[in-house]
């Protein structure tokens, strides 16, 4: 964290462990994700040469215990991660946000021990990829609208639907899929590759998060073990708790995403000579500089005290909403920002920002919109829900 993008030295309230970490995840971003991520991002190819090495610094499940692959960290350091992670591209953060926070999460949590114990250290050690269906193509925002069928059937569960915009679909060796039952309860289950009716299909053709894995679910009566039930999930309200964690993932990844653009745009700036002198000198860039540097700042801020709410356990999802919300939006300004700065060079892949503006469109509405955040931080401070 360089002086530049650490303006009111929050690293001196870092803790060394905290240090050392975000040092580790900086080095590995610089050396083995910058020079490799324009290229995969052109292709619309996620890089899959960086699961293993992820895996090894311990990227995977990192805030669960260490009996079950984690490293047992503090949530400000895993935001740390996932600030490093998305400096480098939101795909490479998303991974891991979604093998973590939401499958890896989802069995900690509803899990029975002996779910935990087969499946948990695998996926820590990178053997085993994971993804989370919720969303469906007419229940996004509105998740308790989902169609997707659990019907139980001797020592099985038969699933029927279909879940959309999935990260990490196509990879996955596992998909934890969420369906309401014969009692119209919502059910989480572990629905592992080559189950028969189960299939994923490749999202083509996107212009935002390239160089991630996005895919369509398909349940076609697909066949699930009883076991593969997660006993701990029966309502909506489990469906969403993963997503409190993947939310506080992207407050801090997005920090990381302005942080490479500001970067960008004040090197540039500093470089790039018009009418006999350098941008950067000019009034009009400097206060655009200065109101990026702002907003980065206060971004930066309040995802350094969200880690510190979860940290001492007081961290409520409408904290998250509130950081997710302000972070994400603000850090897709910095990215437009800069590219303009940038001029004509901004929208070529030798550099960064518009690839991370193209990627922060899709942030800024995935897992939450910025309007849904607004109506979930509303209802909290005013007690009305305004959501119909």
């Amino acid at each position: 964290m360089s002086i530049r993008t650490d303006y009111y030295h929050l690293w001196d309230l870092l803790s060394e462990e905290e240090r050392l970490i975000q040092q580790m995840v900086h080095e590995f971003v610089d050396q083995q994700v910058l020079p490799i991520i324009g290229d995969y991002f052109m292709k619309g190819e996620f890089p899959t040469e960086l699961i293993q090495p992820m895996a090894e610094l311990g990227f995977f499940g990192a805030t669960l215990p260490p009996e079950y692959g984690g490293q047992g960290i503090s949530y400000t350091a895993y935001g740390l991660i996932m600030q490093e992670l998305e400096r480098g591209d939101s795909g490479v953060r998303s991974f891991v946000s979604v093998q973590s926070s939401l499958a890896m999460n989802s069995i900690f949590r509803f899990g029975s021990e002996e779910q935990k114990k087969k499946y948990l250290p695998k996926m820590a050690r990178g053997e085993l990829i994971g993804c989370f269906g919720l969303t469906e193509p007419d229940a996004g925002s509105d998740p308790g609208a989902m169609k997707t069928r659990a019907i139980p059937d001797g020592d099985s569960w038969i699933l029927k639907g279909t879940k959309l915009w999935i990260t990490n679909g196509d990879l996955a060796d596992l998909a934890i899929v969420w369906a309401r039952d014969h009692e119209g309860k919502v059910r989480g289950f572990i629905v592992e590759k080559g189950t028969p009716g189960f299939s994923a299909n490749p999202v083509k053709g996107k212009l935002s998060l390239r160089a991630s894995d996005t895919a369509e679910l398909v349940l076609e009566e697909a066949r699930v073990p009883k076991e593969n039930m997660l006993p701990g999930a029966y309502k909506l309200a489990h469906a969403l708790t993963p997503l409190t964690q993947a939310r506080y993932s992207i407050a801090w990844g997005a920090v990381g995403a302005a942080m490479a653009c500001y970067e960008e745009a004040l090197d540039y700036a500093k470089e790039r000579i018009a009418f006999g002198k350098p941008i950067a000198a000019f009034q009009l860039t400097q206060q655009r500089l200065v109101d990026m540097l702002t907003g980065l700042t206060n971004a930066q801020l309040l995802a350094y005290h969200l880690g510190r709410l979860a940290d001492a356990g007081k961290m409520r999802h409408t904290h998250v909403s509130f950081a997710k919300r302000y972070n994400v939006r603000t850090a897709l300004e910095i990215a437009r920002e800069a590219r303009n700065i940038l001029g004509a060079n901004g929208i070529t892949i030798e550099y960064q920002s518009m690839r991370h503006a193209a990627n922060l469109e899709s942030v800024d509405t995935y897992e939450g919109t910025y309007q849904i955040h607004t109506l979930i931080v509303g209802k909290d401070i005013t007690g009305l829900e305004a959501y119909a």
